[in-house]
């Protein structure tokens, strides 16, 4: 979708989030041919164990969107309103059940060849759905952070993420670990739920493919409750077949050290737990239902959008991206990174420091992961509406 420039008006991209396998636009005509091929091209002079955080993918392998995007789109596309839910639960391990399938419903499927756009300094992306609105920015560029709040004042929940991934070339694989903590609080009930993020895999050979893996911790402070889930994907021999985005855990009481559920199913279609006392398997999560025939964003008000919006920032490169206009995609590419290096010298001349616009960030007490604060109270509606 694309909003043009008027006198007063910035140039809007934005395009279908992400849904189940089939219905968004990562397989779509405008992706570049022979992806496979242009990408060991691309690797063959990388060592494995490389750092590739500040690696320059050429537009062949990009789709059209922000990683700044990519994030938000988790927490306000959905065809269900899951917070509610959460709020809503008659009690804490209702509440606690909601929260683990929410956390699930933001895996999202990838499509191998290709990645989102690194968010320069200082990029923003600011939705609403519905009475949630949410805003994240770009905290820092080295190491990249990417930072979240969304808050929903008549649910009275508030939402604070901060992330930094880090890819490493395997060889045969690309790891994309997610560091970082999501809080999601739930005010009413003066509940915090502290949470990971599991971490993309990258297959390249033998069979090429992308996959959610590795270990989330959910964990409410105030009840006690904790949920394990563990995110595989089984392949047979040589990489064919075998069961994929299996996502297998437990929830504990963990002031009793009680197993009270028993979490299995798959990410991507259906969650179920079992109750360890009485047996009973419900259904606590289904894919087709959350993020299917999920629909672009709409602006409402283009006057307002910031010139720091992600869908702003990228809109000349998604364009030529969708319309397989390579070279201009190159260029566009370029005035945005040649933009982003200028800012940066002019500021280091200067001896300016880059202080974020809308939270405050930190390091962990144990200095290895970052942390933010949002400056703000509530997050205002923007001018970009999710359906």
């Amino acid at each position: 979708m694309e909003v043009p420039k008027g006198k007063n008006e910035t140039k809007i991209v934005l395009t279908k989030p992400f849904s189940l396998e089939g219905e968004s636009d990562l397989d779509p005509s405008y992706r570049a041919p022979n992806l496979l091929s242009r990408l060991l091209s691309l690797l063959k002079n990388v060592r494995p164990g490389s750092d590739l955080t500040n690696f320059q993918l050429p537009p062949l392998f990009n789709f059209p969107k922000s990683q700044l995007q990519c994030y938000g789109e988790s927490v306000y596309c959905t065809s269900e309103n899951l917070l509610s839910k959460c709020n809503s639960g008659e009690g804490p391990i209702d509440r606690f059940t909601s929260v683990v399938a929410w956390s699930i419903s933001t895996t999202r499927p990838a499509s191998f060849g290709v990645a989102p756009y690194n968010p320069t300094l200082g990029e923003t992306h600011h939705v609403s759905k519905g009475n949630l609105n949410v805003l994240l920015e770009q905290v820092s560029l080295d190491p990249p952070v990417s930072a979240l709040h969304a808050t929903d004042e008549k649910e009275n929940i508030e939402m604070i993420w901060c992330q930094q991934t880090a890819p490493k070339f395997r060889g045969t694989s690309i790891e994309a670990r997610v560091h970082g903590k999501r809080l999601l609080k739930l005010q009413n009930h003066r509940e915090t739920y502290e949470m990971n993020s599991p971490h993309l895999s990258i297959r390249i050979l033998p069979v090429p493919g992308v996959d959610w893996v590795g270990n989330v911790t959910i964990r409410c402070l105030e009840t006690g409750l904790e949920a394990e889930l563990s995110y595989t994907s089984s392949r047979s021999f040589l990489g064919v077949g075998g069961n994929r985005k299996l996502i297998k855990g437990k929830i504990v009481d963990t002031s009793l050290f009680k197993v009270l559920y028993e979490v299995d199913g798959h990410w991507d279609r259906i969650v179920k737990v079992k109750d360890t006392n009485s047996g009973e398997i419900r259904v606590i999560y289904d894919a087709k239902e959350v993020i299917s025939g999920l629909k672009v964003p709409i602006v409402k008000d283009a006057k307002s959008v910031w010139t720091t919006e992600s869908a702003h920032v990228w809109s000349e490169l998604s364009e030529a991206i969708m319309s397989k206009e390579w070279e201009k995609a190159k260029e566009a590419k370029e005035r945005v990174e040649e933009r982003q290096r200028k800012i940066l010298r002019e500021r280091d001349i200067k001896g300016e420091s880059w202080i974020p616009k809308n939270f405050i960030l930190y390091h962990s007490k144990d200095r290895l992961e970052w942390n933010c604060s949002p400056i703000q109270k509530l997050v205002p509606p923007a001018p970009i509406i999710a359906p």
